[in-house]
This record gives C-alpha cells, structure tokens and sequence, in this order.
C-alpha cells in the first residue's frame, strides 16, 4: 500500500501538462457537453494503459518501434485536422450559450478516443514509464503503484472536465471562446510537429 502514494504522484505529473487531450477535456466541460463520457474514457484509457505496462506490453512497443511511428503519423494528421477545426471555430465563435445544437454523442467520443489512443507519448508515458516505474515496486507494490496512478488520472480528468464549469462566466463572451480555440489550435499544431520531429 506504500507504493499507492508514488503511483499517484508520478501520474499526476505526467498528465497536468497540457496537451491535446487536457484541452479537449477543458473544451468539452466548459461547453458541459457529454463531460461524463469524456473524463470516462480518458481515466479508463489510462488505467488500461498502465496495467498494459505492468503487465510488461512495454517490451512489446519496444520491440516493434514501426508500432509508434504509425502512431506518431497517424496522431499528427488528426492533431492538425483538429487545429483546422478550432481555427475555423475562431473565425466564427459563440458564447458559452450555444445555439442549442450539441456535438453528437458518437463524435465526441470518436474525438476523445482518438485524441487519448493515437498519441505516441500515451504509450511512452504510461505503458513505457508508469508501467516500468510500477514494476520496480515488487509483485504485489506494482499492483499498488498502478492504482494510484490511475486515482490521479481519475482526479485530474474529473476536476478538469467538471471544474471547468467554475471558467463559465470568463467563457460568455465569444471573444474568450476565440482566444482559447487558438489557442488549442496552437497546441494541436505544436504537438504535431513534436511527433514528426520526434
């Protein structure tokens, strides 16, 4: 039970940054849109991850680099497609009231699911580091590392998606829709070049 606490904490600081699925989550709960669906599957995704990682699937991706690098290409075209989205988004944003139309259930969790599972730096981060850092804590520590690693997702992805609500007054002038579009718009490019770069 000793391990729970480093499992927490080394989760934690690998998920706070932000990147294309922390602003999607960020976009989703300020729009309080199928908020529940998203914060699922992205906890769930990374309790999957981890415990592909304890369970030894890193040597797996280590062995099979070609793996990622379809990952990585395939990652970065939908993160630029993604920013086209927000940018064409920008030139024509709306208040936090929208206009009564909702992104359809099956898109948002095809966004979610693509955005969390065709990210080369998943793998690396919770099946390479989290899943070896949980290994090093013994048969039954390891077991404890990965759930506190997957209490931390859970709290972060909750706290985002739900927390974001408490930004609701900052995000009814279209303006501040705008600027945080392009700001996602930024981030997606960004992140796309790192994969193809990296």
């Amino acid at each position: 039970m000793t391990s729970l606490l480093p499992g927490f904490l080394t989760m934690a600081s690998l998920i706070v940054a932000i990147g294309a699925q922390n602003a999607y989550v960020l976009r989703t709960g300020l729009a309080r849109q199928h908020v529940g669906l998203v914060v699922a599957v992205c906890a769930l995704s990374d309790a999957v991850l981890v415990a592909a990682g304890v369970l030894g699937v890193g040597g797996l991706v280590t062995a099979h680099p070609g793996l990622l690098t379809v990952v990585r290409w395939v990652g970065a075209a939908y993160l630029v497609g993604y920013g086209v989205l927000c940018l064409r988004n920008a030139r024509h944003p709306k208040a936090l009231a929208t206009d009564g139309t909702a992104p359809s259930r099956t898109g948002v969790l095809a966004t979610v699911v693509a955005l969390t599972w065709l990210n080369p730096h998943v793998y690396l981060d919770t099946v390479l580091l989290v899943g070896s850092l949980a290994n090093q804590h013994g048969p039954d520590g390891r077991w404890w590392f990965a759930g506190g690693a997957a209490i931390a997702s859970i709290a972060w992805f909750t706290a985002l998606g739900y927390g974001a609500r408490l930004l609701a007054p900052l995000f009814a002038r279209p303006a501040t829709w705008r600027v945080l579009d392009v700001a996602i718009a930024l981030v997606m490019f960004t992140i796309a070049i790192t994969l193809l770069l990296g």
